[in-house]
Order: structure tokens, then sequence, then C-alpha cells
């Protein structure tokens, strides 16, 4: 997985960890895509309470990378029942990317307080086809997000 990764500067880093704070999805994202590119590239400053539903990303083209930057977190996938098949753990001086296969139920769960994860993508972006949704977990912002969560964290 080779990948030029950008830099950010301590400015940009603690303005997005305040943004994040902000949010009710733990998380602020930094897109350097534009709209139609066909190489998606994001950074993600995502908070230790963030929940990411379960999703997968419908076409083979969309492999997704992930390379942590700081923190560490839990990759963690799903057969379609909504069963763990499998975790990985990523932190800091062990671990730091993995590849995501095309048509794999995932979520991420992050393991410390601050966390930065750099995302690749290829395929055009179109909000619609982008991903699917595990319709056996909970929504995001749900009351029974943050239970699931912690059960998600419970199995690393």
């Amino acid at each position: 997985m080779n990948s030029v990764i950008p830099n950010l500067s301590k400015e940009e880093i603690k303005s997005r960890f305040i943004d994040a704070n902000k949010t009710s999805r733990r998380r602020s994202p930094l897109i350097l895509h534009k709209r139609g590119d066909y190489l998606n590239k994001v950074f993600n400053f995502i908070l230790e309470d963030s929940y990411m539903q379960p999703h997968l990303h419908p076409s083979d083209e969309k492999i997704e990378n992930m390379y942590l930057i700081k923190g560490s977190f839990g990759l963690i996938e799903f057969d379609d029942n909504g069963s763990i098949t499998k975790t990985t753990l990523l932190t800091e001086g062990n671990l730091t990317s993995i590849k995501v296969p095309a048509f794999t139920w995932h979520t991420y769960v992050m393991l410390s307080r601050k966390n930065i994860v750099y995302e690749t993508m290829e395929g055009k972006y179109e909000p619609n086809s982008w991903k699917k949704m595990a319709s056996w977990a909970p929504v995001e912002d749900s009351e029974e997000a943050h239970s699931y969560l912690e059960g998600l964290k419970s199995s690393l």
C-alpha cells in the first residue's frame, strides 16, 4: 500500500479536533479530493467515542486503504448477518495500514482519545452508490448506537 500521505500542520490538526468535539458524530473529515475525482483522499480526525455504522463499498474498485497517523483503532469486519468475522488492531509503531476489500462489511472503533486516519479509495464519488449501510446495525446518533459501540469495543 504505497501512498504519499500529505503533511498536516499542527494548527490544522488542532482545528480539526476542535471541530470534531463540536459534532454529534465526534469526527471531522478533511477532504482533499474534488468532486468527480477518481482517487478519493480524506483525513479523518476521530474522537474515541465516535460511532460509524458498519457499511460496505459496493464496487470492485472501491478498496479502502487506511493509514493510521495518530492514535489506535480496531477495524472490525462482519458477515452479511452482522456477525464479526475478523478484527485487526492498528497502533502507532506496530501495524499502521490496512486494505479493506470492496464488498466487505466493516467499521472501525477508536481506541485512543484522539485519532487521525488517512484514507484513499478509487472510484468516482457518487453519494447514492458510494457506500451501503448495514441494516443490522444501529444508525449513527440513535439511542442504540452507544451500547452497540461499547459491544464492538469489547470484541477487540
